[in-house]
């Protein structure tokens, strides 16, 4: 290999690990606007999958996101996880989630979430899934899921690929 040539290959490579991956779309629906939606791939075999966004309500009046539907989920539902008298909880906001005037709502692990059931076949790191969410005000909202790695917390967007690439040892005992 040339000289010339080693240096645009070495180019290349240092590019694709330094740049900021792609950030997610934001999404405009009447005054809300959503942003980093993403979920994580699924092993194989699995039939559930979570997906996660923040929605932010500019408007001065409250909106609820009332449901959610995916061709890939024979089910989708609005859901809740929290403690109750220190047990993990998970049910399906049947009433929906409100979006107050001003306010931002996050939808993450561990909290308000996506809950995905019946999945028709493996979401894969990289992938984009397509939902529709549906506000009483804002109507339906067509928004893709950045699919991250199995283990993510967060959505991509931050930092470097060398940081994303890090291994994860947030459950290792010390």
């Amino acid at each position: 290999m040339t000289p010339a040539l080693q240096f645009f290959a070495y180019a290349a490579i240092t590019l694709t690990l330094f740049a900021a991956p792609a950030r997610a779309q934001e999404v405009k629906a009447g005054d809300l606007v959503i942003t980093q939606a993403w979920s994580r791939a699924t092993p194989g075999g699995a039939k559930i999958a979570g997906g996660f966004l923040t929605i932010e309500n500019k408007g001065t009046a409250p909106d609820k996101l009332v449901s959610v539907s995916a061709d890939i989920a024979g089910k989708a539902e609005v859901h809740e996880m929290a403690m109750d008298n220190g047990v993990m909880k998970m049910r399906p906001l049947d009433k929906g989630l409100v979006i107050e005037p001003g306010k931002t709502v996050k939808l993450a692990p561990g909290g308000y979430h996506l809950m995905l059931q019946d999945l028709k076949g493996p979401f894969k790191e990289g992938e984009k899934v397509p939902v529709t969410l549906e506000f009483e005000k804002a109507g339906k909202v067509a928004v893709s899921l950045d699919v991250q790695g199995v283990g993510a917390q967060a959505p991509a967007g931050g930092g470097s690929m060398m940081m994303k690439k890090m291994p994860d040892h947030s459950g290792m005992k010390m």
